[in-house]
């Protein structure tokens, strides 16, 4: 399974300074807070670790219901050219990811929807939240969807 998702030519501009605060804000309300909504999306913190840094990055991002358990979350960027940062995270380190909703802390393995099944999850994405579709609109790369799974034991 491959995340090679290329760049797209145009969209929107991506979010300046004032998203790392939005995003720590974000990230605390998630934690504090179960199930917590942002902007009216079910959102969760995202840890992947920095392909380049082998550092911890966490991130908020909305999440949909994945048949079986799971989180589906799309790599939009609100309609931005580029991926965003934690999409190439995940790339290199699809087993080494963790997702947490309120006090809940669980291991994931991410893997990248292709052909029929990304068509289902992006309709039950869209209909859910048509934000998406908009950001789709935006931008000329395919917005990748992403199914979370919690690690199964060894």
């Amino acid at each position: 399974m491959s995340f090679d998702t290329p760049s797209g030519t145009r969209g929107t501009r991506q979010p300046g300074r004032a998203i790392k605060w939005f995003n720590k804000w974000s990230m605390r309300r998630i934690r504090r807070k179960g199930g917590a909504k942002l902007m009216g999306m079910d959102a969760l913190v995202l840890t992947t670790v920095g392909r380049k840094s082998g550092e911890p990055r966490s991130t908020p991002v909305a999440w949909f219901p994945s048949e079986g358990g799971g989180w589906l979350i799309v790599a939009s960027a609100a309609g931005a050219p580029k991926n965003p940062a934690w999409y190439y995270n995940l790339a290199a380190h699809p087993d080494k990811v963790r997702v947490e909703i309120g006090n809940r802390k669980t291991d994931v393995v991410a893997e990248r929807l292709r052909g029929e099944e990304r068509e289902k999850a992006w309709r039950q994405i869209t209909t859910a939240m048509p934000r998406f579709a908009q950001y789709q609109v935006k931008t000329d790369r395919e917005l990748p969807i992403i199914r979370l799974m919690p690690h199964s034991p060894d």
